[in-house]
């Protein structure tokens, strides 16, 4: 319902209009276009209010993209637009991606036992049961392994155990999974990193390269790395014009529900908006969706310590997010990626069903405007804010206490502002175009 009413709202502002069409950066180069958080009915208190519980909960990055373009873009402590971080399990998906890229080469089939690529005896599972492993079980935490072991993410044969049969038990489970690396070198001939970046990496612009920690292949790069690789999910796997991922299959497969045991995972992602989903550590299946206050055709790569990708197709959006542990917990956990969804269905400015029922009354005249812009309300202006079309802010009035308003614009360049006004401890957002 709350969702509904700031639809509702918009229709009747009449000043938004989202475009269909994404925007794609420069390969190389810092250009990145930006929109106005404003042009999203979003309000300053309320972004302000979001960039504290993110700087409070031990975030690095903070970035939004709507259409392509930057919306909020925030930098904690000493992180900067150009500093590395790990991307954790998250980078799970830049592994299924690169699986997804050797099928459509020709180098593997998912189908494909694993040890046609690692040998057998790559476990110390009795031949029968290792046989029957295959790379889908891999991607889709089905190898029926034992995810017991004192050390999970222990890749030796030792520490790959039967459990269940392939296919039968669903576990979040990183030993197998890491070894899809050696599947994807042992298939193309090539290491992981140089496959990656040539087939991907280099060709939508990311920085970054896979290090090896422990037994773990982990993902290091820049904020906008990411960002730009949930942009290439956005538009399922093409980069401004170019296919990338030609096998829609495969990408389908790996964005949907991949196996019926847990339903919000597909092959290294997860799955908002199922009925059901299982977590890292349990064997239990929790009713309703993973992010109870996201939209419900999100997916996304979850990482240790609060590293996020969401892609929400319905929206033309991508959030990132990257730091340290949000909380005591350091572990994969949708808790803390729904906790950011709260703060962002606040975002928009709080209207009262007065309000509804008097916008008529409130006038933004004349618009275009030229060199002044009046303004009238039906009740009085607590404070108004001008906001220029890449979200700075350009004025700002306080204590005004009058239910009209008159704006001199010489002093303005032509373009798009968006206007913030308070008014009875509620907020709304008015666009403006000036032309000289």
């Amino acid at each position: 319902m709350k969702k509904l009413f700031y639809t509702l709202i918009i229709s009747l502002i009449g000043n938004f209009s989202f475009a269909q069409s994404l925007y794609f950066p420069p390969l190389t180069g810092t250009t990145w276009d930006t929109m106005s958080p404003f042009a999203l009915g979003w309000c300053q208190p309320k972004i302000d209010s979001l960039y504290d519980f993110l700087d409070q909960t031990n975030s690095k990055s903070f970035i939004i993209l709507k259409d392509g373009k930057i919306v909020l873009e925030k930098y904690f402590g000493n992180h900067t637009r150009d500093s590395l971080w790990y991307w954790a399990s998250a980078g799970k998906t830049l592994t299924a991606f690169t699986v997804g890229i050797a099928q459509q080469e020709g180098f593997l089939s998912i189908n494909d036992t694993t040890s046609s690529y690692l040998g057998t005896g790559w476990t110390v599972c009795p031949p029968i049961k290792e046989e029957k492993i295959t790379i889908w079980n891999q991607l889709t935490m089905t190898s029926g392994l034992n995810d017991g072991v004192p050390d999970h993410y222990c890749t030796l044969d030792t520490c790959l155990q039967y459990l269940a049969n392939a296919g039968t038990r669903w576990a979040y489970h990183n030993g197998p999974y890491t070894l899809l690396d050696g599947v994807i070198s042992n298939a193309t001939g090539q290491s992981l990193n140089s496959y990656f970046n040539s087939k991907i990496r280099s060709r939508i612009g990311m920085n970054g390269t896979f290090f090896q920690v422990g037994y773990n292949n982990v993902y290091f790069s820049n904020s906008r790395s990411m960002a730009r690789f949930g942009l290439l999910m956005l538009n399922s796997g093409n980069w401004n014009g170019t296919q990338i991922m030609t096998d829609t299959a495969y990408f389908n497969q790996m964005v949907n529900t991949s196996q019926n045991l847990n339903l919000s995972y597909g092959y290294l992602w997860w799955l908002n908006g199922k009925s059901s989903f299982m977590a890292p550590t349990f064997q239990t299946v929790f009713p309703g969706p993973l992010l109870a206050d996201a939209p419900a055709d999100l997916y996304a790569a979850l990482g240790k310590d609060g590293q996020i990708i969401n892609v929400v197709p319905s929206q033309n959006l991508v959030l990132i997010r990257m730091g340290e542990a949000p909380g005591t917990s350091a572990d994969v956990t949708p808790a803390y990626n729904n906790d950011i969804w709260k703060k962002i269905n606040e975002l928009s400015c709080n209207i009262s069903s007065t309000d509804v029922q008097n916008f008529d009354k409130t006038s933004v005249f004349p618009n275009p405007a030229k060199d002044e812009l009046f303004i009238q309300k039906n009740s009085n202006i607590s404070s108004l804010s001008m906001y220029n079309s890449n979200g700075q802010k350009v004025l700002e009035l306080k204590e005004i206490n009058n239910n009209s308003l008159n704006i001199k614009l010489n002093n303005y360049p032509s373009g798009l502002y968006y206007l913030q006004i308070e008014s009875l401890g509620q907020f709304s957002i008015h666009k403006v175009l000036l032309q000289r």
